[in-house]
């Protein structure tokens, strides 16, 4: 998920969804905007609040996320300037392969599922197409970048980074980040922790009330965030390639991701 978010394009929630966790992720996060966790808070009995989230499984998968961006920033960033299409080859089958996964996830598919899938499909079709646009550095707009960002990385299917980069606000928190500057951070910050509480909620809601509609829905998104990770462009367009060795090679990450995807869904289904 670490090295996912990092990624302009690509989403720590589609990672989430590949591996198996989502649902168990949104869940958990879900108890710290839960009634029963700020009652003990107003009580004053702290240690009760302390008690209820499972921090075994944040703290671990929180841990890997923070690892992966220290460690795989420097060199997914190197790999996107030299090899940008053999990455994006990679992600392009780790997304692929998963959508037919995920979307095996439900039983029947109806009508109402289907409209579902393609509204999915539309909205990240249409966000991967924005195109950046200049924005303020006021605290009240970090704050706000801080819980959209957030909220699209536990998303299948929509880019934290990207829809910074939307916001003109990327190099921005990338600056602010490698120069310490704890103001601009602390603000982001702040909106990232509202942002993901109050969107696990809704997240929590849907797939109690309208389970197999919300991963009809997410299906659509990871399918429309393919027109973003597609590998062959020229500039801003997809194209066909011509079928030469490049191609190939390419093609090769893309079975290397979809292979990956496969064999992460046996180990999961052993482990359930």
């Amino acid at each position: 998920m670490g090295a996912a978010d990092i990624v302009p394009g690509v989403s720590g929630g589609t990672m989430a969804f590949i591996l198996g966790i989502y649902e168990e992720l949104i869940d958990a996060i879900r108890i710290f905007g839960r009634r029963e966790f700020w009652s003990e808070i107003f009580k004053g009995k702290i240690h009760r609040a302390i008690a209820l989230p499972r921090w075994g499984f944040l703290i671990s998968v929180g841990g890997g996320i923070l690892f992966a961006a220290a460690v795989l920033a420097g060199p997914l960033e190197h790999a996107l300037e030299t090899s940008p299409q053999m990455v994006w080859s990679f992600f392009f089958g780790l997304v692929a392969a998963s959508v037919i996964l995920v979307g095996k996830r439900i039983q029947k598919w109806t009508v109402p599922k289907m409209i579902t899938l393609l509204i999915g499909v539309g909205v990240a079709y249409a966000i991967v197409g924005l195109v950046p646009v200049a924005t303020p550095n006021e605290p009240w707009f970090l704050v706000l970048c801080g819980a959209i960002a957030i909220c699209a990385m536990i998303l299948p299917g929509i880019s934290g980074a990207f829809l910074l980069v939307i916001l003109g606000k990327y190099e921005f928190i990338l600056s602010a980040v490698n120069n310490r500057d704890i103001v601009s951070i602390a603000y982001i910050g702040i909106g990232a922790v509202v942002g993901l509480i109050l969107f696990s909620q809704v997240l929590g809601w849907l797939f109690a009330k309208y389970h197999d509609r919300t991963i009809a829905l997410l299906t659509g998104l990871m399918i429309g965030s393919l027109r973003k990770i597609w590998p062959w462009k020229e500039g801003d367009i997809n194209t066909i390639p011509t079928l030469d060795s490049a191609a190939w090679e390419f093609i090769g990450f893309m079975l290397v991701g979809c292979v990956l995807v496969v064999a992460i869904e046996m180990i999961a289904t052993r482990k359930r």
